[in-house]
């Protein structure tokens, strides 16, 4: 099993990446291979609506250090989208990343990924709320499904903030556990 996270938080030690590792390393220790990809140190664009991926190639077009992570989770079983909460949305980062997965769909927005694929998103929030941005969830579990990801899954942490309060969120580690199982099944 290939599970690709995508780290879109400028903070290689905080809360989210934190979360993703735990998930990570439970799964590695059911015999997933594991990669990790960092946003804030890839050098690359958000989508330049080119159109170059529905009428010239089956992938995006354009050339930068994106390329191999799109390859990565194009050939990956599992996706892991781990973003904080800016603003009431995915970081800036992970937003240019979602962007550049249009590449992902044919004109007609069917699928060019095989179907089956696993998913899970992973939020971190300052706000105490869960409530607050329910909204983010379900809007890119549509496009996910879209893409032909059959099981998606959360992981959530609220009123965290400074890197590291999650490790006192032991209810949250312990989810990330049992989506690791579920998702090596």
């Amino acid at each position: 099993m290939k599970i690709v996270a995508v780290l879109g938080s400028p903070r290689a030690q905080g809360n989210t990446a934190t979360m993703t590792h735990w998930l990570l390393d439970a799964a590695g220790k059911l015999g997933a291979e594991t990669q990790v990809y960092l946003l804030n140190r890839i050098n690359f664009q958000g989508c330049q609506g080119c159109g170059g991926c529905k009428t010239k190639e089956d992938h995006c077009v354009v050339e930068d250090d994106l390329a191999p992570v799109l390859a990565a989770v194009k050939d990956a079983d599992v996706l892991v989208l781990a973003s904080p909460v800016y603003f009431g949305d995915l970081s800036g980062q992970m937003k240019c990343f979602f962007d550049r997965t249009y590449s992902f769909v044919n004109p007609d927005f069917t699928s060019r990924l095989q179907s089956g694929k696993k998913s899970v998103l992973i939020l971190a929030q300052a706000d105490p709320n869960a409530a607050s941005y329910e909204d983010i969830y379900p809007r890119y579990e549509r496009w996910l499904k879209m893409f032909g990801y059959g099981e998606s899954y959360r992981l959530q942490a609220t009123g965290v903030f400074e890197a590291g309060e999650i490790k006192g969120q032991g209810e949250v580690l312990k989810q990330a556990e049992e989506i690791a199982k579920k998702i090596m099944v």
